[in-house]
């Protein structure tokens, strides 16, 4: 099993929830975060002050799969989440040793 963390710019959720259902992928918990990488935030203009917004607003999506899903839904993130600018986001993949649902006490594959 794996876990997918991916950090994408809020306008796209919607889409990326869509068509990761579209693929059978529908279980994911959405954060709203704030961060910054190459893009290093930008100035706004607020009652004639300029000012810097040093993190900007990203939606992180956490979602844990089956290693078979996995290429699946990263491929689908991808063409989802793009826009071809900076600061389309980050996806990270890290391996999940155990998961256990509270309701029935089903554990790893039969849990998500």
């Amino acid at each position: 099993m794996k876990k997918i963390e991916a950090i994408i710019k809020p306008f796209k959720l919607d889409d990326v929830r869509e068509a990761l259902s579209d693929v059978g992928i529908t279980g994911m918990t959405v954060s709203e975060v704030k961060g910054f990488g190459r893009q290093k935030g930008h100035t706004e203009l607020y009652r004639g002050a300029e000012y810097m917004v040093d993190f900007l607003p990203k939606v992180k999506l956490d979602i844990v799969l089956g290693d078979d899903d996995v290429d699946r839904a990263i491929e689908v993130i991808v063409k989802t989440a793009q826009t071809g600018k900076i600061g389309d986001g980050k996806i990270f993949v890290t391996d999940v040793e155990r998961v256990v649902r509270i309701r029935t006490a089903e554990e790893d594959e039969e849990a998500i």
